[in-house]
């Protein structure tokens, strides 16, 4: 039975999807999730996604534009996410829905804009993936070498452009964690939380021995590339920060999700924010930056030889495995959640959407998008992956905070489990941080950007468009689906 379509009132391209109609079709028979996932694990699905190729890889990509002055780099791109976080945070406690920031969109600018952020989150969240296990086989090769003097050839283990022709250990992580993800979001969940407590406690060894080389001459000079080194550095290791809104995509996963969101979603942010700068302290301050630059395994490194220690090297070498393996699992989980939102809307092939009875997960989009990357980390190098998901991020903080400012207005009496202060300054400042950030970005990422945004527009007039169940005037009626009592 078809009821009325939600739309509020807009209709075309610009009709919104109301917040009842959203929630009413997580009930959908044969397209509904399981509300398994408890504050301890989805704090550490936060942190398992933030804490991971960012300070254990980027910080060696990004150090030769700010020196030691990267330092203020993570406090800026920190303080950039801070804003957009309780923007998430207010939206995942109000609308608790597969989708994150698409799903925002449609509650609250309409059709159009939802296919465009959809479409934008298809490349932040596949594109981080690749670019984590990219990461994942650089730390892999350094740890074989230390403990067992074996390394696989450049052709086998590095990406185009960077030696080699495929990247054997980034396919292989890939592969294994879809094949993880499609077993069930409970077991998912478990197996993060253990490996977010291994990085938690190999990051707290790497401060406790690197602060032992700790020399005040190795910050000198601080800022060598002055204030544009510092927000370059900081829009490339905004890369870092990814992943607390994660957290949002399991808001239909959540047992408790008007409470249990905004926690996870605020405090996995503070203590990654920490943790990230005082780690920068310590390693600027045991070894030189221009011996970090370019490094493929830089806090490793410091350890060796800022400090000399090969055997707490090989601990970091370990600490960064796990801590990468954790960010493919929960990017890949909001990966394939934000596109079972999109399909079971209609905006992508409905029977993509389709839940397995017994695992309860999206298995046709877990292993779809699982295959996909993996041919991506094969063959792209990390650098230009990394440009490419800070872009899409931003642009994505942009339109939630945004959101939160027009669903204040359009919606003032709907329930939130949290609220962000000071609206509409707040979502304003953080939308202007994230403008600042991009500028920064290079032309020739923006151009690629553009080109995937057009793409996007292509499939959606020639697919989603006539496909949309918002558009159709169809949405779920759940009592429909039971079967008669009689």
């Amino acid at each position: 039975m078809a009821t009325a379509s939600g739309s509020e009132g807009r209709k075309g391209l610009f009709a919104t999807k109301d917040t009842d109609t959203l929630v009413r079709d997580t009930e959908e028979k044969g397209a509904s999730l399981q509300r398994v996932v408890g504050l301890l694990d989805l704090t550490a699905l936060g942190l398992g996604a933030i804490i991971g190729t960012g300070i254990f890889v980027v910080i060696g990509e990004a150090i030769g534009d700010s020196g030691p002055a990267i330092i203020l780099s993570f406090v800026l791109a920190g303080i950039t996410c801070a804003f957009s976080a309780l923007a998430f945070a207010e939206l995942a406690s109000s609308i608790p829905v597969s989708g994150s920031a698409y799903t925002y969109s449609y509650a609250t600018l309409g059709e159009i804009a939802a296919w465009i952020i959809g479409w934008d989150l298809i490349l932040e969240y596949a594109v981080s993936v690749a670019a984590v296990a990219v990461g994942w086989g650089q730390y892999f090769n350094n740890l074989a070498d230390s403990l067992f003097g074996f390394t696989l050839p450049d052709s086998l283990a590095a990406p185009p452009g960077e030696g080699g022709s495929f990247n054997l250990p980034a396919v292989f992580i890939v592969l294994a964690i879809t094949a993880i993800l499609c077993i069930g979001i409970r077991e998912s969940a478990r197996f993060n939380t253990i490996m977010v407590f291994i990085k938690l406690a190999v990051l707290a060894f790497f401060i406790v021995v690197g602060v032992t080389a700790f020399d005040g001459g190795n910050l000198k000079p601080f800022a060598p590339e002055g204030l544009d080194g510092v927000v370059t550095a900081a829009s490339v290791i905004f890369f870092a920060y990814i992943g607390f809104d994660a957290v949002s995509t399991s808001g239909e996963e959540t047992k408790n999700p008007g409470r249990d969101l905004p926690i996870a979603i605020i405090g996995s942010l503070a203590i990654a924010t920490t943790l990230y700068i005082v780690v920068s302290v310590v390693a600027v301050g045991a070894l030189p930056f221009s011996e970090l630059k370019g490094a493929e395994a830089p806090l490793t490194t410091v350890i060796k030889d800022g400090v000399g220690l090969d055997w707490a090297g090989n601990i970091i070498s370990f600490g960064a495995l796990v801590a990468i393996t954790s960010v493919v699992l929960t990017i890949l989980y909001g990966q394939t959640r934000i596109m079972f939102a999109m399909c079971r809307d209609g905006l992508m092939p409905r029977s993509f959407a389709k839940v397995n009875d017994k695992t309860k997960t999206p298995i046709r989009i877990t292993a779809t998008f699982g295959f996909l990357i993996a041919v991506v980390a094969a063959f792209v190098p990390l650098k230009e992956i990394v440009k490419l998901v800070n872009i899409g991020t931003l642009f994505a903080f942009i339109v939630v905070n945004v959101g939160v400012i027009i669903l204040r207005r359009t919606k003032p009496d709907l329930e939130r489990g949290y609220r962000v202060p000071f609206v509409p300054w707040f979502p304003i400042i953080g939308s202007l941080l994230c403008v600042y950030l991009m500028k920064y970005l290079s032309l020739e990422t923006w151009l690629r950007f553009v080109g995937w945004m057009v793409l996007g527009l292509i499939i959606y007039f020639t697919y989603g468009i006539r496909h949309s169940r918002l558009r159709q005037g169809e949405t779920v009626n759940p009592e429909a689906e039971l079967p008669d009592a009689t």
